[in-house]
């Protein structure tokens, strides 16, 4: 008899990939993100332009701004941090310290995989009493860390495609797999060691986000940079990479 070609519904749809696909798909696609993550850096250093960012706030050094596209929305925080080396910097900036950031009622965040020494495969879950925005969601997240050529270190974290997360990690009955796109952390080096911190997180709202957040998160974007950045300084500068 003919195999019936209709496909099978979302929910049931996993694929399991070998690890080496599973490193060749997640360098190839956090390739793109690095390239948004260091434009996102670079534009509107002047403050002007139309490269399609708004600043929607600047206080204390911390300029807040937002890109829109589509249904997408894209933000941006960047934060001269005196005294901190982008050595002391990265080592908070990671998937699971932002999340920490993002949500105290983070139920578990673990690496479940390590592809390379610089790249990562996350487990994100939020619990019952979580916010709104993260109640019972969990993200697979692949985290690369990268350190360009003139020094730059950038770290990006984007969810993984729900089928090769379904693959890697069956979801929990009662949680909600939601998405991350492109995201992460470019921290420029500059002199007498303090660095340039620019955090980009660009979030789906068809999906997860509710409006009244949109509107909250640049004061949660301010915050998360302030926890990182006092972790930062508790770290001891001899971390360096």
């Amino acid at each position: 008899p003919e195999m019936s070609s209709s496909p099978a519904p979302p929910c049931a749809r996993s694929w399991s990939i070998s690890e080496d696909s599973l490193k060749r798909y997640v360098l190839f696609a956090s390739e793109s993100c690095i390239q948004e993550l260091l434009s996102a850096s670079d534009s509107n250093r002047v403050g002007n332009g139309n490269d399609g960012w708004k600043v929607l706030s600047l206080v204390d050094g911390v300029e807040i701004s937002k890109r829109r596209s589509g249904s997408f929305h894209t933000f941006r925080s960047r934060w001269l941090l005196k005294s901190v080396s982008p050595q002391q910097f990265i080592t908070v900036a990671n998937a699971i310290d932002a999340a920490k950031q993002w949500d105290p009622d983070l139920v578990e965040a673990r690496y479940i995989k390590d592809l390379e020494d610089n790249l990562s495969i996350i487990r994100l879950r939020f619990g019952e009493s979580s916010k709104p925005l993260f109640r019972n969601r969990e993200f697979i997240v692949y985290e690369r860390r990268e350190t360009m050529d003139d020094g730059t270190l950038v770290v990006a974290v984007a969810s993984l495609p729900k089928e090769i997360a379904a693959g890697l990690h069956p979801k929990q009955n009662n949680a909600i797999r939601g998405l991350l796109l492109q995201s992460g952390w470019v921290v420029d080096k500059l002199e007498d060691d303090s660095c340039m911190v620019t955090y980009v997180v660009q979030l789906d709202p068809a999906g997860w986000l509710p409006k009244c957040f949109v509107n909250r998160l640049n004061t949660k974007l301010v915050m998360i940079i302030e926890n990182l950045r006092k972790q930062a300084q508790a770290c001891p500068s001899s971390v360096h990479a």
